[in-house]
């Protein structure tokens, strides 16, 4: 029996992690990649190389993690667990953002990204 998978709503584009100004933005980049690893467990790796992408937003202060897929989905859930353990609740705001309103510049797990031959 074929697997079909069914197409995200067009209001679920990404979820977006908005920080208070006292957050380190590259700790929790950091925190965004541990997630991503943890998936990697589940998924495994090419999966979520495939699948998984995210915009670190200086000027803003906020990472958008793209949720249109299963994995997506499930780096939010488990990179959310991990702020509040690492920042605490009141550190950031996290909402979905329509596409509308996202600026998809997504950025590849940059661990995975492909060496140079030496």
């Amino acid at each position: 029996m074929p697997i079909h998978r069914t197409p995200p709503a067009p209001s679920a584009a990404c979820t977006r992690f908005h920080f208070q100004e006292s957050v380190d933005l590259l700790e929790a980049e950091m925190s965004l990649h541990l997630a991503m690893f943890s998936v990697e467990g589940l998924y495994g790796r090419a999966r979520v190389r495939l699948e998984a992408h995210y915009q670190l937003v200086t000027d803003d202060h906020r990472i958008d993690v793209d949720c249109t897929s299963r994995v997506g989905e499930l780096i939010v859930r488990v990179f959310t667990g991990l702020l509040i353990r690492e920042f605490g609740e009141d550190s950031f705001t996290v909402r979905k953002v329509s596409s509308s309103e996202s600026e998809p510049q997504w950025k590849p797990i940059p661990e995975l990204e492909p060496q140079p031959a030496f």
